[in-house]
């Protein structure tokens, strides 16, 4: 039996489970690839927010994925929580000679509000880890704090992905989760588009939607798919997790990354 693809993410653990490490290998399992890990943080973390957060040495990221490249191999790379710009320039040296696509989760706080990377970071992802990606998929809070750019509206949508674009990624998601009314996001390359729309479920319960997103895309072209396949099936796989969310804690539950396994779909 030969291996399936094999993934691997760069990102934070999340002690609750429902985002970072834990939601990146979730989502491989469920679209049959292996997932791999290079644990840039441990985090304190549970439906209420983040209580603590632990960067790893340079050197320890360094060794372990180092180890997983040189003898396993990747098919694609992601990339989540890094916390300093020390993390993030090693990361995007890192990633900037494997040959193997990369997408770029430009995680700045996480989904209760707390910081996740130092804002003495912020000109590395711009300088150094943004032009390595294949594909970008920051949020409107991460356009805004990586470009200034605020997005109010579906029409600052293409304002936005300029915006990102200038720092060097081949492909931009501009998510639009937070506006109103449907779920849409922007795909480019600064000549092709593609606008995803997908219905707003009425679900509190969405810990973990980005990681789970890029995971899904990073998971798709290591399948050898294209960008925008990718990140079509990535849209409707995150949309089917989203609407099956689930309560857990007192606070915001996560998505449920095996919603295929228990619906059939």
């Amino acid at each position: 039996m030969s291996a399936p693809p094999t993934v691997l993410t760069v990102a934070g653990s999340d002690s609750g489970g429902g985002a970072g490490i834990q939601a990146d290998l979730k989502t491989m399992l469920a679209l049959g690839v292996h997932g791999m890990s290079v644990i840039t943080a441990v985090t304190a973390q549970n439906s209420l927010g983040v209580q603590g957060a632990w960067e790893l040495p340079v050197d320890a990221v360094r060794a372990q994925y180092r180890s997983v490249v040189d003898d396993i191999g990747v098919q694609a790379v992601k990339t989540g929580m890094l916390a300093s710009a020390e993390l993030v320039e090693a990361v995007a040296e890192l990633i900037g000679g494997t040959d193997a696509p990369a997408v770029v989760d430009p995680v700045g706080i996480s989904k209760h509000g707390d910081a996740l990377l130092a804002a003495s970071a912020l000109d590395s992802v711009r300088t150094k880890l943004l032009p390595v990606a294949t594909v970008a998929t920051p949020n409107l809070d991460e356009v805004a704090q990586l470009t200034g750019v605020r997005v109010d509206s579906e029409g600052d949508l293409r304002r936005a992905a300029a915006a990102v674009l200038s720092c060097g990624p081949k492909w931009v998601l501009i998510k639009g989760g937070h506006l109103p009314g449907d779920a849409v996001d922007l795909l480019t390359d600064g000549s092709e588009e593609h606008w995803l729309r997908a219905p707003r479920h009425d679900n509190r319960h969405t810990h973990g939607t980005g990681c789970t997103l890029a995971s899904a895309i990073a998971s798709g072209l290591a399948k050898g798919q294209s960008v925008p396949d990718a990140v079509a099936a990535a849209k409707e796989y995150v949309t089917g997790a989203i609407a099956a969310g689930f309560a857990l804690g007192g606070g915001i539950g996560p998505v449920d990354h095996g919603w295929r396994f228990r619906t059939g779909a």
